[in-house]
């Protein structure tokens, strides 16, 4: 199980814009990595608004968000342009790095799967933060108090 201050797994996911991503580009940035279960379902779609309606005062404390689920890229990217996202989507179909940031699990009567978790990575590539319980309607709140808080010790 991954742990705070231990580094993040490394990861290489197709996004949203068609493009190979990986942890390496975030490095010098912090970065707000979230789980989510699936494209267009009313939990996944309140975090996503909810984070992206916050975008620009996350950006302004030097983060940057992305999101990742097994959804295939053309369901990224119907999600995120049918809700305006202003933020990147990883696809990981092989559910490998999911599983590496042990963002998989039994979600009780839905079964196994992706769990809702967000991950803050340091600029250095370390984890800062782990939110276990999401709550999706007032995620960015929590992000959003944890980089206020601890902004000056994340580089």
């Amino acid at each position: 199980m991954l742990k705070e201050g231990e580094n993040a797994p490394g990861f290489s996911l197709l996004g949203s814009d068609g493009k190979k991503h990986s942890l390496d580009e975030f490095r010098g940035k912090v970065l707000v990595l979230y789980f989510y279960p699936k494209d267009d379902t009313p939990g996944c779609t309140s975090e996503a608004k909810c984070l992206n309606s916050s975008i620009g005062e996350i950006r302004k404390r030097g983060a940057e968000v992305v999101g990742v689920s097994a959804d295939s890229i053309e369901s990224h990217k119907k999600f995120a342009g049918k809700h305006g996202l202003g933020f990147l989507l990883l696809s990981d179909p092989e559910k490998e790095t999911i599983k590496g940031y042990g963002a998989y699990g039994s979600r009780g009567i839905f079964g196994e799967g992706t769990l809702r978790k967000t991950f803050i990575i340091d600029r250095k590539g370390n984890v800062a933060k782990i939110f276990e319980k999401v709550n999706a309607g007032s995620h960015d709140k929590e992000v959003l108090d944890f980089l206020n808080a601890e902004g000056k010790k994340l580089a």
